[in-house]
C-alpha cells in the first residue's frame, strides 16, 4: 500500500509499542516469612493465624486448670488445716499472692500476650520457700501444703511460650526447696524420701507434658498450615499460568481475525490499495490490532492505555486528536474494556479532519465519547454488548455536522 492509511496495518504489526506507554516490569513477590518471624501473632500469614488459634486453646486450658486447682483443691485444704500449721497467716498470704500472679498471667495469656516471666517466677519461688517453712512438719506431705501440687501450674503460666528448659530449671529449684524442707523437718526416713520423690514426679510431670504438648501442637498446626498454604499457592500459580495461556491464545485469535481478511484480500489481488474503502478497512484493522496488543501491557489504567494506543495510530495517520481523561476508573475485566473501546477505535479509524476523545470515570460508571466532523461514507463501529459485571451501552449519532459515538459502563 502506498499511502499512510494503507501502511497503517503493517506499522501496527511491526511496531506495536510505538507511541504507547512502556510496559512495566512485574512487581516482585514478597516472600512469606519463615522461622521465628512467622511465629509472631501479628504476622498475617495463614500459618501464623492457625498456630495462634491452636495456642490460644491451650492457653485457655492451662489457665482454667491452674485457677481451678488453686480454688477447688488448695483453698479448702488451707482453710481446713487452719491454725494447726506453723504459720497459717504466711500460708494464706502466699496463697493470695499466687492467686494474684495467676490472675495477672491468665489475663495476659487470654488477651494474646505473654506474662513477665522472670519477675513473676522469682515471686513464685519466694512463695514456695515461705509456704514450705510455714506449713510445718505436720502438714509437710498434706494438701494443706498446697505448693506441692499447685505451684507447678502457675510456673507453667508465667513461662508460657518460653523455652522448655526454663520450666525444667524452675521445677528443679522447686524440688530443691521441697528437699530442703523435708531435710529441715527431719523427714529422712526411707518412706519419707520415697514420698518426696513421688510428690516431685507426680506434681511436675503433668505440667511439663501440658507445656511441651501445647508447644508441639502449635508447631504442628503451623507446619501443616504452611504446607497447605504452599500447596494452594502452587495451585493458584498453576491456575494463573493456565488463565494467562488461554488469554494469550484468545488474544492471538482476535489479532489474527482482525487482520486476516484484509491481508488475504490484498494478497489475492481482490482489493485495490488505492480504493478508499480498502484503506479505511486497513486503518480499522490496524487500530484494533494496536488496541489488542495494548491489552497485555501492565499499566495503572488499562482502558486509557488502550484508547491512547488507538489514538496514537490515528494521529500517526494525520488525524489531530485531543484526548481528555477525568477521574480514575475502577478495575474492569478485559471483555468490558473491549466493549468500551472497540466502537471508539472503529470510529477513530473512520474519522476525518479532527477528533476529541473524552474519558470520564468514577467508581461505578465509565463513559467514553468521541466527537468528529461528519462526512460522507459508511460508519464503522464495534458491536455493543453486555458483560456479567455490568452493562455496556453503545450510542452513535450524526447530524450532518458532527459524529458522536459514546460507550457507557455502569456497575449493576
Amino acid at each position: 500500500m502506498s499511502t499512510e492509511s494503507g501502511t497503517a496495518l503493517t506499522a501496527a504489526a511491526s511496531d506495536p509499542g510505538a507511541g504507547s506507554v512502556p510496559r512495566r516490569a512485574p512487581r516482585p513477590r514478597t516472600p512469606e516469612p519463615v522461622g521465628p518471624a512467622a511465629d509472631r501473632p501479628a504476622d498475617a500469614s495463614a500459618a501464623s493465624v492457625v498456630a495462634h488459634a491452636s495456642d490460644q486453646g491451650a492457653r485457655i486450658a492451662a489457665v482454667a486448670i491452674a485457677l481451678a486447682w488453686h480454688l477447688v483443691i488448695s483453698l479448702p485444704a488451707v482453710l481446713g488445716a487452719g491454725p494447726g500449721m506453723a504459720a497459717p497467716a504466711v500460708v494464706a498470704v502466699g496463697w493470695l499472692v499466687t492467686a494474684a500472679v495467676g490472675a495477672d498471667a491468665g489475663v495476659r495469656l487470654l488477651r494474646g500476650g505473654l506474662p513477665r516471666a522472670r519477675r513473676l517466677a522469682v515471686v513464685l519461688l519466694a512463695v514456695d520457700a515461705a509456704v514450705f517453712a510455714a506449713a510445718g512438719g505436720r502438714y509437710l506431705f498434706t494438701t494443706a501444703n498446697w505448693v506441692w501440687g499447685g505451684l507447678a501450674w502457675f510456673l507453667l503460666l508465667v513461662l508460657w511460650r518460653r523455652p522448655v528448659w526454663w520450666l525444667l530449671v524452675l521445677l528443679g529449684l522447686h524440688a530443691a526447696i521441697a528437699l530442703g524442707a523435708v531435710l529441715g523437718f527431719g523427714a529422712t526416713a526411707a518412706a519419707d524420701l520415697t514420698r518426696y520423690a513421688m510428690y516431685v514426679y507426680g506434681t511436675s510431670s503433668l505440667p511439663v507434658a501440658v507445656f511441651v504438648g501445647a508447644a508441639s501442637i502449635a508447631a504442628l498446626a503451623r507446619d501443616r498450615a504452611r504446607t497447605a498454604a504452599a500447596a494452594l499457592a502452587v495451585e493458584a500459580e498453576r491456575d494463573a499460568a493456565e488463565r494467562a495461556r488461554r488469554e494469550r491464545r484468545d488474544r492471538l485469535t482476535l489479532v489474527g481475525g482482525t487482520a486476516e481478511e484484509v491481508l488475504a484480500a490484498l494478497a489475492a489481488g481482490a482489493a485495490d490499495p488505492a480504493d478508499p474503502e480498502v484503506r479505511r478497512r486497513c486503518v480499522l484493522a490496524a487500530a484494533r490490532l494496536r488496541r489488542l496488543i495494548a491489552e497485555s501491557d501492565d499499566v495503572p489504567d488499562p482502558l486509557l492505555h488502550e484508547l491512547r494506543a488507538a489514538a496514537d495510530l490515528a494521529e500517526r495517520n494525520g488525524l489531530p486528536i485531543e484526548l481528555i481523561a477525568l477521574g480514575t476508573p475502577p478495575e474492569l475485566p478485559v471483555e468490558v474494556r473491549r466493549r468500551l473501546a472497540d466502537p471508539l477505535t472503529a470510529a477513530l479509524a473512520d474519522a476525518r479532519g479532527q477528533a476529541r476523545l473524552t474519558v470520564v470515570a468514577g467508581p461505578d460508571e465509565v463513559v467514553v465519547s468521541l466527537v468528529t466532523p461528519d462526512h460522507d461514507g459508511p460508519e464503522a463501529t464495534g458491536p455493543p454488548g453486555t458483560d456479567g459485571d455490568g452493562q455496556v451501552e453503545h450510542v452513535h449519532e450524526r447530524d450532518g455536522e458532527i459524529r458522536w459515538t459514546q460507550t457507557r459502563w455502569r456497575r449493576t
